[in-house]
């Protein structure tokens, strides 16, 4: 099972907190926006993955997540050279992927409580196409899914008049077909291979379903100042509140069997001893004690 982490682009709509550094590298309050999409991807089950980043920004990725190795993660780096679209990360992935499924998430969306989501175990997923939909009360800034009954007829980018609160939101989940798909489909006019058109593919072959997160899932964009901010707070709040920590890679790996909880220990040994160290170290205290 492969996943790609889409970390590249210019992160404009932060300008300038973007201009030294990727948007995937800003903290959402404690920790860097990209553990949250990792750790998306962790609950799915899936170990091997991709993070796809600028030419720019590359070594920073590879200092802060390494090879995955000490987690149980296979890591691997390629760079897109400019924002190509989101369609275009399978014609980069192509070899990553060979003859695998493939989960794709942008590096700038956070799911809270994912875990908890039946068909996010990309082990259940077969064949065809998956998106996860959000209902949202201004669906008209995102892609908007149009169905029939449980059957998706389209999905609008963008809509002006929308045809339902459901947007698509920054997780997918395509079969082996998506490669050739990608290379097949056409730029649009902002010269961009669109991911709404890999899914209108698979609609078109009636083989596009999806899934509507349940409420006790929280998606949030931290792509502009305002969301990025609401984010942090959202993460904050949450962890204060329930005493609790949100997407650390080391906790969801643990919970997933990739590492055992010795594996845990010795990981979090060097941590300093600060929230999120400490969070990770009474979590060994706890399983030891039971």
């Amino acid at each position: 099972m492969k996943g790609i982490i889409l970390s590249g682009g210019y992160g404009s709509r932060l300008y300038p907190a973007t201009a030294s550094v990727s948007k995937q590298l800003i903290p959402v309050f404690d920790k860097p926006l990209i553990y949250y999409p990792l750790c998306t991807l962790i609950y799915a089950g899936i170990n091997e993955i991709l993070c796809i980043t600028s030419i720019e920004d590359n070594n920073s990725f590879k200092k802060l997540l390494g090879n995955g190795n000490s987690i149980g993660l296979n890591i691997q780096y390629a760079i897109q050279k400019k924002p190509n679209g989101i369609a275009e990360s399978f014609l980069i992935a192509e070899q990553f992927i060979a003859n695998d499924n493939v989960a794709l998430i942008l590096g700038d969306n956070i799911f809270y409580g994912i875990e908890n989501e039946p068909t996010i175990d990309f082990s259940n997923f077969k064949t065809g196409a998956r998106v996860f939909a959000y209902q949202v009360p201004d669906p008209s800034r995102y892609g908007v899914i149009e169905f029939n009954n449980k059957n998706i007829v389209s999905i609008e980018e963008k809509p002006r008049k929308p045809k339902s609160k459901l947007a698509v939101t920054g997780l997918y989940y395509y079969d082996n077909k998506v490669i050739n798909i990608a290379k097949n489909i056409k730029p649009s006019k902002r010269n961009e291979l669109e991911i709404t058109d890999v899914n209108n593919s698979y609609i078109n072959m009636k083989n596009l379903e999806f899934t509507k997160l349940k409420n006790n899932v929280v998606w949030l964009d931290a792509g502009t100042p305002t969301s990025l901010l609401q984010a942090s707070q959202f993460v904050q709040t949450i962890q204060e509140r329930q005493q609790t920590n949100i997407c650390c890679p080391e906790e969801a790996a643990f919970k997933k069997g990739f590492i055992s909880l010795n594996q845990l220990e010795n990981i979090v040994g060097s941590y300093p001893n600060n929230g999120y160290g400490n969070y990770l170290k009474n979590i060994v205290i706890e399983y030891k004690n039971n």
